[in-house]
């Protein structure tokens, strides 16, 4: 499927197909960089949003969601590194691919968002900082609408996914942030900012110097699907902005509790 997404197409059979999907799935492209003129599913199915489209809420102590999507899930991250979805508890360790980096969001807390074939498939940052570690994982590409996370059990931690690690500076005092690119069902690869490669190569990339990057600036992309999920050490993990239900990157999506008044990092950012 991703290899007939990337496929070129005669501009009628684009019109058409663009057509018919923003009519199915109820899509305004008004809001997008470029309204027509898409060279193949993919180059529309990646659309760009013009200047605006999304402001930012808050100042660098909000988050924001990462992507247009829904919220499924958000709560804390227990003192075994374990985070509820729809009730069923996650390991983060499987979700971020390594057992030291989970530790660090003992007391923290996840959120889920995801992305149905409506929605603007970029992913962003939630916060200011520096990329720093990028890990690629393999995995099964089961769907991750409401049937998949009902039926396959550990969903989110067996499919294909990429972690991208963010260093918040001192002066914003978030630690680390963690954004989880989860692949399903006929996506066909992720891309990354800093990974010049049609898809993230498999494996543990350092970024030496980190990789800075603004609240709001593009993180990576979906080629089809999907879900983010986002992990957030216990001194960023204080009020929800935002509940169960539709989002738009750039909404405030959690508040850090006030310096001072938080847990101490379970890990060191650079």
């Amino acid at each position: 499927m991703g290899a007939l997404a990337d496929h070129a197409w005669a501009a009628p059979l684009g019109r058409a197909v663009v057509g018919l999907y923003s009519r199915a799935y109820d899509i305004d492209t008004s809001e997008c960089r470029k309204t027509e003129g898409w060279r193949s599913f993919d180059e529309f199915f990646t659309r760009e949003l013009r200047g605006g489209a999304r402001p930012l809420e808050g100042d660098d102590r909000v988050l924001v969601s990462p992507a247009d999507g829904r919220v499924d899930s958000m709560g804390p991250i227990s003192s075994s590194s374990t985070f509820l979805v729809k009730g069923r508890p996650y390991r983060v360790d499987e979700l971020v691919g390594d057992a030291t980096e989970a530790r660090r969001y003992e007391g923290g807390a996840g959120c889920v968002v995801y992305l149905s074939p409506r929605d603007y498939h970029r992913v962003h940052s939630p916060v200011r900082g520096k990329i720093t570690e990028i890990r690629s994982l393999p995995g099964d590409y089961y769907p991750v609408n409401a049937i998949g996370i009902d039926h396959v059990k550990d969903l989110f931690a067996i499919n294909r996914r990429v972690a991208i690690c963010i260093d918040t500076p001192d002066d914003v005092g978030l630690g680390r942030v963690t954004v989880v690119m989860v692949a399903a069902i006929v996506v066909g690869r992720i891309t990354v900012t800093g990974i010049d490669a049609q898809d993230v190569p498999l494996g543990l990339h350092r970024m030496s110097p980190g990789l800075e990057i603004e609240r709001g600036d593009e993180l990576g992309i979906f080629h089809l699907g999907s879900t983010a999920v986002v992990f957030v050490e216990p001194q960023a993990a204080g009020r929800w902005l935002a509940s169960e239900g539709p989002i738009q990157y750039g909404r405030g999506l959690l508040e850090a509790r006030h310096e001072g008044h938080g847990a101490r990092s379970k890990g060191t950012s650079e």
